[in-house]
């Protein structure tokens, strides 16, 4: 144990094969750190779009009932009555047209 905490193994006759699995260690730790990192990233875009989304959800509701209101009869009458238009107080007639076959 002690000499491993005053480094003797890195420094004896087999330290280069203790280097390279040093080296090996040290990049596959780098490799998980980067691979960490990288999963954090995705995950915080995948939020963004999430609540992106969710706003983009909210306009829509938003815009369809605002449309759906401008389509309502009383909407519509509301709006031809500034211009001088108001409905027919006689209900319309069907036309038949009998064929001469």
């Amino acid at each position: 144990m002690l000499d491993i905490l005053k480094g003797k193994f890195l420094v004896s006759g087999d330290a280069p094969k203790n280097w390279m699995f040093l080296l090996f260690a040290s990049f596959l730790a780098a490799m998980m750190i980067s691979s960490s990192h990288n999963a954090d990233k995705k995950v915080l875009e995948i939020a963004q779009l999430n609540e992106e989304v969710r706003k983009l959800k909210s306009e829509f509701f938003e815009a369809r009932s605002s449309v759906q209101q401008l389509k309502l009869e009383s909407t519509l009458r509301e709006v031809v009555a500034e211009k001088g238009l108001v409905p027919s107080k006689n209900p319309p007639k069907k036309i038949k047209v009998k064929s001469s076959e």
